[in-house]
C-alpha cells in the first residue's frame, strides 16, 4: 500500500517509516525540509499550510494517511491550536474519501484539560471522529527509545544539574512509559487493517511514580543524589515565574501534564497489534549511554 506520513522526520515519525517499510509499504516522508527518511520517498509538508497538505496528498495519493504531527512546546507562531487542532483539519480535508487514517493523539488527550497541549489533542480527536473516514486514533504515554527528548534530555537534565535533585510535590504522580518500538508496531498494525474505528491507549507493562523514574534516570546515570520534595504551593508560584526566561526548565503547560499523570493499562492494544512490550528499566540504560556518546561525538 501507498502510505504518507506526517511528521516523519521526527522521533516517532523515523521509527513508524522504518517499521512500514520493512514491511513492504511504499512510504511516502512528509515533514516540512521534505527529506527522504529511513529510505522512505521526501516529500515536503506542513501541516499549518492547507495548500501544502493538499499538494503533498495529491503527489502521494496515498490507501492511507499516517498523521503524526504534534509539539510539546508553543514557539512562535507554532501554537498548540495552530499545529494540532487545524493541522488535523487540514490533513483530514486532503485525505482521500476512500483512503484510512491513523491518528496520533496522547494519553490525557481532554478538551476540557487545564493543559493546552492535552486540551488540543482532544479537539483533534473530535475532528477525526467526525470526519466520514475510517480511522484509529492511538493515544500514547512517554514514549522512550534512542532520540527521546523526555527521558534523553529533560528528566536527564533536572537529576544532573543540581546537587540535589527536585522532585514536584509528593512525587506519586503515575506513569507508564512505552517504547518507540511497540508505537511503531501499532501504527504500522492499524495500517495493514487493524483496529479501524477505535481508539487505543499505548502504554508500556510497567508503571512508575515520577519519583521513581527520577530514580530510575539516576540509577541509568551511575549517579547518586538526595531527591528534595517541593510542595505543590512553591511549584504554583515559581513555575510562571520561569516562563521569563529564554527556555524556563518546565513551561506551565508542562507543569499541568505532570499533575496530571499519563497513565493507562496497555490492553487491548497490546494484543490487538502483538506489542513486544519493550520494558523502560532495561532500554534506558543503553539509550542515556548513546546519547552521552552521541553528545560527545558532536562536540
Amino acid at each position: 500500500m501507498k502510505v504518507l506520513v506526517t511528521g516523519a522526520s521526527g522521533f516517532v515519525g523515523t521509527a513508524v517509516v522504518r517499521e512500514l517499510s520493512r514491511r513492504g509499504h511504499e512510504v511516502w516522508a512528509g515533514s516540512r525540509e521534505g527529506r527522504a527518511v529511513a529510505g522512505a520517498r521526501g516529500v515536503r509538508l506542513d501541516v499549518t499550510d492547507a495548500g501544502s497538505v493538499v499538494r503533498a496528498v495529491a503527489e502521494a495519493d496515498p490507501d492511507v494517511v499516517v498523521h503524526l504531527v504534534g509539539i510539546i512546546v508553543e514557539k512562535g507562531e507554532q501554537s498548540f491550536e495552530r499545529v494540532h487542532v487545524e493541522g488535523t483539519r487540514h490533513v483530514l480535508a486532503a485525505t482521500p474519501r476512500g483512503a484510512r487514517y491513523v491518528h496520533m493523539s496522547a494519553l490525557g488527550a481532554d478538551p476540557q484539560s487545564e493543559s493546552g497541549y492535552s486540551a488540543t489533542k482532544g479537539r483533534a480527536e473530535a475532528l477525526v471522529r467526525g470526519s466520514g473516514l475510517p480511522y484509529t486514533i492511538f493515544r500514547p504515554s512517554l514514549i522512550f527509545g534512542p532520540g527521546d527528548d523526555f527521558f534523553g534530555r529533560v528528566l536527564r537534565e533536572l537529576v544532573s544539574t543540581a546537587p540535589i535533585v527536585p522532585q514536584i510535590g509528593d512525587g506519586s504522580f503515575p506513569f507508564r512509559p512505552v517504547s518507540v518500538q511497540d508505537v511503531a508496531q501499532a501504527f504500522a498494525g492499524a495500517v495493514d487493517g487493524q483496529g479501524v474505528g477505535e481508539t487505543y491507549a499505548l502504554t508500556g507493562p510497567d508503571e512508575f511514580t515520577f519519583r521513581q523514574l527520577l530514580e530510575l534516570e539516576l540509577r541509568a546515570l551511575g549517579k547518586s543524589k538526595p531527591i528534595v520534595p517541593v510542595p505543590l504551593v512553591l511549584m504554583n508560584l515559581a513555575v510562571p515565574l520561569m516562563q521569563v526566561l529564554p527556555n524556563p526548565p518546565i513551561t506551565k503547560d508542562q507543569y499541568a501534564m505532570l499533575k496530571e499523570g499519563n497513565t493507562a493499562p496497555n490492553e487491548p492494544a497490546r494484543s490487538v497489534f502483538g506489542l513486544p512490550m519493550r520494558r523502560l528499566a532495561d532500554d534506558l540504560p543503553g539509550l542515556l549511554a548513546a546519547g552521552r556518546a552521541s553528545g560527545q561525538a558532536a562536540g
